[in-house]
Order: C-alpha cells, then structure tokens, then sequence
C-alpha cells in the first residue's frame, strides 16, 4: 500500500508535465493511455506479480512494459513515466496514481468533480441534463463519475466536492419522516 503522500507526489508529478505548453500528450490523452495501460496489464494476474515483484530484475519489467506501450501506442512520455513507477517499485499504486493524475488535472482545468450514485444506468439525456443542473447549481463545470448503486430504490444522489445532494426515493421518504415526525403534537 503506498501512501497517499507519495501518490499525489507522482500525479502531480506528471500533470505538471502533461500541463506544460509544449506538451505532446494532452491531459484527456494522458489519463485514457494510462488506464488503457493499467486495464491490460491488470487483465493478466501473472503479468500484474511480475510487474509488482521485488525478485524481478528492473530490466526485465521494463521490457514487458515497453512490449506492452509499443503494442498500445502508449505515448513515451507516459512510457517514461510507467518505466519510473516501476523502477521505484511503486507499479502496485499505478491506479491510485492515474485516479489522483485525473483528479489534479479536472482541478487544473476548472472542473469539479461530481459522483452520482443512481439506481440504474442513466441515459445520455439524462446525463447531459444531470451535468447542466450539477454545473449551475456548483457554479463551476463539473466531471460525472457515474455508479450504479443497486441499493437505491430509485432517483439519484449527487456528492460535489464536500456536498450532497439527495434526490433518491430513500433521501425523500427520510425527508417525509423527519417532516412528520415534526409535526406531532
């Protein structure tokens, strides 16, 4: 488990360098390369404990790193960048790692982050409108990260930044109770 500390360090590491003018990998790019990267070599277990394994020489992982980013196309500023990870035995963080690069790069770009939690899958149309409301309702353009979360009973919950808005069935029946319940006698 590597610590957050360190994670940050090297997502803002390489943000500063996808961010940089004469970049040659735009930051949407960088982040779809490395999970690419990170969904294949994570779909073999054997690959996952070679690449993660103190008793494998460095040269070795670095060229089943590189057969891998050639074979995908991997831009070879993401390729350096996979290569120190490995070096520096921090391949078992590589996802925490791509999630916090994201997370920089939404902050640089002007966006906030929004986690919607709904019953089912929500259509385009429902996703667009969801993002515009979000977006006039936190003032700021905001990123969707969409999860079905099957224990709702239907609407959807929205958390933006530290807030939380609740617009399931379970958030509006608690609401009705709490009214209810306040209105005894």
């Amino acid at each position: 488990m590597t610590s957050a500390t360190i994670v940050n360090r090297y997502a803002s590491a390489l943000a500063d360098v996808v961010i940089a003018p004469n970049s040659v990998v735009t930051p949407a790019e960088a982040v779809a390369q490395l999970r690419s990267f990170y969904a294949s070599a994570s779909a073999v277990p054997e690959l996952q404990m070679v690449l993660a394994s103190p008793a494998v020489p460095k040269a070795r992982k670095r060229v089943v790193i590189r057969a891998i980013a050639s074979a995908m196309g991997i831009k070879q500023i993401l390729l350096n960048f996979l290569l120190v990870l490995s070096d520096r035995r921090r391949w078992d963080a590589l996802r925490e790692v791509i999630d916090s690069l994201e997370s920089v790069l939404d902050e640089h770009m002007g966006f906030e982050r929004a986690e919607v939690r709904s019953a089912y899958a929500l259509s385009d149309a429902q996703t667009e409108e969801l993002s515009r409301e979000l977006t006039r309702v936190a003032g700021r353009n905001v990123r969707l990260q969409l999860v079905v979360d099957p224990t709702l009973i239907g609407g959807v919950t929205a958390r933006v930044g530290s807030t939380v808005y609740d617009g399931s069935v379970r958030g509006s029946l608690a609401k009705m109770r709490r009214s209810l319940a306040a209105n005894r006698y």
